[in-house]
């Protein structure tokens, strides 16, 4: 009996968690966007301050304007895509990692480029608003809440409690659970989800989409027999490089549309003097 009135409680929770993404696939979501959000700021702030301290943030002005125009132009489109994003904090940090081949993007627009990205796979502007738009698109999809709940999911007394109470102990999970979130893999589902949206927003931005597909194949020549963490991170089935080549004759319109692409102020972030 006591058993049961334990579990209820959870199997409620875990219900009543169930939310939709933006093109339709399920998602566990065991805490809000408003949650994952502060507990994102929370475990961004933490790790850039480790690096500072390590002086792994790049403070190369010329990597700084490439990446900051290029991101600037496909976070524009998103917040036309999604107008609420416009409130969020959009800032990417360079982090000096040679060997590291990696980006993200935190709930709230909160991002990292690392340097072994740019060095090893040499992107061209197209393929790297490719990245950057498959990155924030993970934003846009509430992925990092996602990851989250999964994370939190192993914790789910702790959990129960929280969604049922607002708990102040969910702070502290989530906040750990933000940072987990980095490392822990999206799933195919969601990738899916971030190819088709930043394929797109990189198209509106005006960055020509057929590099989604010459990305993929850099991705697949860099990564031989142990592939980079980006790969590792990014689960990459054997069609997806057919996916986006099948996406790309809907996305040229988009990239040859007349007109300027503004560039939306997004905050390099600098190491401390």
């Amino acid at each position: 009996m006591n058993a049961c009135k334990h579990i209820l409680p959870l199997i409620f929770v875990l219900v009543a968690a169930c939310a939709t993404s933006p093109t339709g696939r399920p998602q566990l979501m065991l805490v809000s966007e408003t949650t994952a959000i502060a507990a994102s700021r929370q475990a961004y702030l933490t790790e850039i301050t480790r690096l500072e301290r390590e002086g792994k943030i790049s403070d190369d002005p010329a990597t700084a304007r490439w990446v900051g125009e290029i991101t600037g132009r496909v976070v524009a489109q998103a917040v036309r895509m999604r107008p609420d994003a416009g409130r969020w904090s959009w800032s990417v940090a360079i982090i000096d990692e040679p060997d590291t081949v990696n980006a993200w993007c935190m709930a709230g627009g909160r991002m990292a480029v690392y340097t072994g990205l740019l060095r090893k796979l040499d992107p061209t502007e197209d393929e790297f608003a490719q990245i950057m738009g498959h990155e924030i698109a993970h934003a846009l999809a509430n992925h990092t809440a996602e990851k989250m709940s999964v994370a939190m999911a192993t914790q789910l007394g702790i959990v129960a409690v929280g969604v049922a109470s607002d708990d102040p102990r969910l702070t502290a999970v989530a906040a750990t659970a933000a940072t987990i979130a980095i490392a822990l893999p999206n799933s195919r589902g969601a990738e899916s989800e971030a190819d088709q949206i930043g394929i797109e927003l990189a198209a509106r931005a005006g960055y020509d989409p057929r590099a989604a597909v010459t990305l993929w194949q850099k991705m697949d020549r860099l990564g031989g027999s142990r592939p980079p963490q980006f790969l590792s991170t990014h689960p990459d089935p054997a069609n997806r490089q057919a996916s986006l080549a099948a996406l790309v004759s809907r996305m040229m319109p988009y990239y040859e549309a007349p007109g300027a692409r503004p560039v939306y102020p997004v905050e390099i972030v600098k190491p401390d003097s």
